[in-house]
């Protein structure tokens, strides 16, 4: 007799399946608190993530929009080509003062032309509105295109990071009024020319392939670089850390007999999947380039300290894939005739192969988001040259994309934190895209039994 159908005076129960007793009431609350608590843990942990994007998104959008000048210019052959051979060689010898001299002559008078001239401000006042990398980036076209000489064209240069800062909200009259930078004059001139047309406010290519800029600069700063030093570092890990990796598990959990050496190889491997990622960076400072004499803030050493921090990872989570597999697999395949290596080659890694995957691309978007390792080698240089194509680029000075948030951020200007949560969206988004592939990858290699 159960307590379901028991008599009302058997002691063991008094209600029915009908008619819960106290006891069932308890067990049903706890359940129903439980269930509350799990839904409170995850809407905490939506509301959190959506703080961080809010934030994220809300600071760093402004950085893939710039403001731009548009002037007509005239390039005088006299000095910027003083020979009048439109020799390459010899137009490099004039320097960017001679094109912020004709720059600065173009921008005040477009401006007077536009009737937008007033006696409060100079023409050094107008001149300013431009960024100090307008000089620069004319030379550069000039010189990619020497036929421009004489021509009269429609340059467009960045306008001064101040300027960009009014039309983003981040500079009211008020603070340019204690500002050395710019004068409130200013910004009510940057304003009539955006009503003119003479300034935009477009989509900025040059933040994600430009090179970085310097501290007075921020209008001009890029991450081409460090997208290009993430990305060579990423191609290293990768080809190193895979192959090793799932050889290692391969062994360990297939081949290698048990006993107390492979405890403590497998004890140590878990022990360096929580070793904090500086340490790593302290063993490739002193091995690969105080021993090896590797030079510093280059891919190869960042991408060699990133796979020692990113095989443990890699051989668990292998580990763990190979253990899923059932040893009915293992035990059909040898029983047909195949050898211990065709069974695991054959059959065992391919269906272990969506877990290796997985946690292989986890371990590179681990790898892609560490600073700390890669301040330590070296990394945090200001470089403003791209490497070179593989294989000579992996030697060649480079910053990574977390390095270079960690860049902006501890300069002074406030445009670089704009700057600095860019660069943090365009991390996001590589580490989603790599999710997204691993969530593929997964899918597509999934074999049910």
């Amino acid at each position: 007799m159960t307590d379901a159908s028991a008599p009302a005076g058997s002691g063991r129960g008094t209600g029915t399946l009908l008619a819960p007793d106290a006891r069932t009431r308890r067990r049903n609350a706890a359940e129903r608190r439980f269930r509350a608590y799990g839904i409170g843990a995850v809407a905490i942990s939506l509301l959190a993530l959506l703080m961080l994007l809010t934030s994220v998104l809300g600071n760093g959008a402004g950085a893939f929009r710039q403001t731009f000048v548009e002037i007509p210019l005239t390039l005088d052959a006299k000095i910027v080509d003083p020979k009048g051979n439109r020799d390459v060689e010899e137009m490099k010898k004039v320097t960017t003062l001679g094109y912020g001299r004709q720059l600065e002559a173009s921008m005040v008078a477009a401006v007077a032309a536009s009737g937008l001239k007033t006696e409060e401000i100079s023409d050094k006042d107008i001149a300013g509105l431009l960024s100090k990398e307008a000089a620069a980036t004319l030379r550069d076209r000039v010189l990619a295109n020497p036929d421009l000489v004489g021509e009269t064209i429609t340059f467009r240069a960045l306008a001064n990071g101040r300027v960009d800062g009014f039309f983003k909200g981040r500079v009211t009259m008020g603070s340019a009024a204690l500002d050395s930078n710019v004068t409130p004059e200013q910004l009510a001139l940057a304003q009539r020319m955006r009503d003119a047309g003479l300034v935009t406010v477009a989509f900025n290519p040059q933040f994600l392939f430009g090179t970085d800029a310097s501290e007075v600069r921020p209008e001009a700063a890029g991450l081409g670089v460090a997208i290009l030093g993430s990305a060579y570092m990423m191609f290293i890990v990768l080809v190193l850390a895979l192959p090793i990796g799932v050889a290692a598990s391969i062994y360990l959990e297939e081949f290698a007999p048990k006993n107390r050496f492979t405890d403590l190889i497998e004890v140590n491997i878990s022990n360096l999947a929580a070793v904090p990622s500086i340490v790593f960076g302290i063993l490739g400072l002193a091995i690969f380039i105080n021993f090896m004499g590797l030079p510093q803030s280059a891919p190869i050493v960042g991408g060699l300290v990133l796979t020692l921090m990113t095989l443990p990872t890699i051989i668990i989570a292998t580990r763990a894939s190979l253990k899923a597999v059932p040893p009915s697999i293992r035990d059909a395949a040898l029983g047909i005739g195949a050898s211990k290596m065709q069974s695991i080659f054959h059959h065992v890694l391919p269906l272990a192969m969506p877990g290796i995957l997985t946690g292989t691309i986890i371990g590179l978007a681990q790898a892609l988001g560490e600073t700390a390792p890669l301040l330590l080698i070296g990394m945090v240089a200001f470089v403003r040259e791209y490497p070179s194509a593989p294989p000579e680029g992996f030697f060649d000075p480079a910053s990574a994309l977390p390095v270079q948030v960690y860049n902006f951020t501890q300069r002074a200007d406030p445009a670089f934190v704009e700057r600095a949560s860019g660069a943090i969206i365009v991390l996001l988004v590589f580490l989603v895209v790599m999710n997204t592939v691993a969530i593929i990858l997964r899918r597509r290699f999934e074999r049910r039994w």
